[in-house]
Parts: C-alpha cells; structure tokens; sequence
C-alpha cells in the first residue's frame, strides 16, 4: 500500500462518499452516520475531490477543504482523504477501478445523496459504476421523489435491495443498490457559500 493511504484489510466493508465538500457540514456528516449504521459499514473514507466535473466553478483548496472537513466529522470510523489527487484521478469510475486494483478483498460500497441519483446518468461511465461496487443511496432533501423516478434507478430497478436488507448491501454482488430514507437534515454547501458563511478564496 502507498505510503498516506487509507488502511483496509480484506474483509471489511468501506464506504466511499465523494464530493468538493465545499465545504462539508452537517449534512455530509448526517448521512455518513446513517450509512455506517444502516449499511453495516466498519470505515468510511470521504474523498474530498480536486474539483467537480460537473460544476463550472472551481473549489476552494483541497487543504482548506479537508481541515473543515475532519473538523465537521471527527468520527475515528471516518477518514477525510484526498485519495483522487493521490491516484491522479478526476471520475468515479476510474477511481473505484484504482481502490478495487490496491485493496483486493475489501468490499467497497459507493455512497451518494439522492440528488446525486437524480443526476447519475450524466456522470462518467456511470453503469460501470454500478457494475463494479454496490450502491447506497441517502434521502436529501427535495430530491426523495425525483430520486426514486430517476433514470438510473428506473434501469436499474431489478438491482435494487429492499430497505430491509440495507445491511447484506456491501455483500451483495453488483449491480446493487438501497436507497435510505433517514430524517433529512437540509444543509447544503451551496447554502453555506450563499449566506457568506464559506468562502472559497483562502483568508
């Protein structure tokens, strides 16, 4: 393993919430926490990404990024990585290809909000995705319903687990996939930048 990675042994169940966290708040840390319990996970990493492809804007610095990042989660059971600079990566797919190559034996499982669902189909290889790890999807608010009508998660129905059966989740063999309804908590980053509470060009 490459000297600053996370560590992992075979076996255990990783969950990987991506993202600018630009910046992460109480609501990154909100559906961590329901992931880790509804999904049996034993670690998450958050990879706090140089930038997201999606977005015209750039972030702040992935330092600033990371530092409000652990602050928001201090939980020992979540690590704040910067994994994609690391691996020279930019899209999901290639990032999962790169963990699944250094850390054979562990059982990733991809975590995302439902608005990121709403918008899936438009990511990178995006059933890929979904042919190499499971993947568990957490209410946001205002995207619950736009979420479950969602073009992945209509052609990729048949893949999808019950709520009951979130725990067998990062077992199962992929395409798989759980959505989780959890009490929302409706902070978002955008909110944040928009109330002058973050701001992305570095004090």
């Amino acid at each position: 393993m490459k000297r600053g990675f996370p560590i992992a042994t075979r076996g255990m169940r990783v969950g990987l919430l991506g993202g600018s966290f630009d910046p992460a708040h109480e609501g990154h840390a909100h559906i961590t926490r329901a992931a880790l319990k509804a999904f049996g996970l034993d670690r998450i990493w958050w990879l706090v990404s140089p930038g997201n492809p999606l977005k015209s804007e750039g972030p702040a610095s992935i330092e600033r990024r990371m530092a409000e990042a652990r602050r928001i989660m201090p939980d020992p059971r979540v690590e704040v990585t910067d994994l994609e600079c690391a691996l020279g990566t930019r899209y999901t797919a290639a990032t999962l290809e790169r963990l699944k190559a250094l850390y054979p034996g562990v059982q990733f499982v991809w975590l995302m909000g439902g608005d990121n669902l709403v918008q899936f189909d438009r990511w990178d290889r995006w059933q890929d995705i979904l042919g190499m790890v499971p993947v568990g999807v957490i209410a946001r608010p205002g995207a619950r319903m736009r979420a479950r009508r969602a073009r992945a998660a209509r052609i990729f129905r048949a893949a999808q687990l019950p709520r009951s059966m979130a725990r067998a989740l990062a077992d199962a063999p992929p395409p798989a996939w759980c959505f989780l309804d959890v009490p929302l908590n409706d902070l978002s980053s955008s909110e944040l930048r928009a109330r002058g509470q973050w701001k992305r060009s570095d004090p």
